[in-house]
């Protein structure tokens, strides 16, 4: 079975820092494209970042220099570090992949809330 489960979510000031995780299951990393979303007004999903197989990344352009992905093959785990984090990143975020076919929520996601 397919699985995606994303942890490391909370509740920061602005300006602070979380790391989010996506442990994959039932199929591994080195077979599959991964990435990131977050939920924006109007319910719809935002790609925030991906990751190859290859290890090329893609940023949505506004979070380009506070958002590294990465990932741990051994672990079958990725990885979004988020640094100097604003209000306007509070979000569900969801972890998603190639595997998965790209699909938006269909995992637990994991909240983020950042404070003013």
């Amino acid at each position: 079975e397919v699985q995606l489960v994303e942890s490391g979510g909370g509740s920061v000031q602005a300006g602070g820092s979380l790391r989010l995780s996506c442990t994959a299951s039932g199929f591994t990393l080195d077979d599959s494209d991964m990435g990131w979303y977050r939920r924006v007004p109007g319910n719809e999903c935002e790609l925030v970042s991906t990751i190859s197989s290859d290890g090329t990344t893609y940023y949505k352009d506004s979070l380009k220099g506070r958002f590294t992905i990465s990932q741990d093959n051994a672990k079958n785990t990725v990885y979004l570090q988020m640094n100097s984090l604003k209000p306007e990143d509070t979000s569900t975020y969801y972890c998603s992949a190639a595997a998965v076919g790209w699909v938006c929520g269909g995992s637990q996601g994991t909240q983020v809330t950042v404070s003013s």
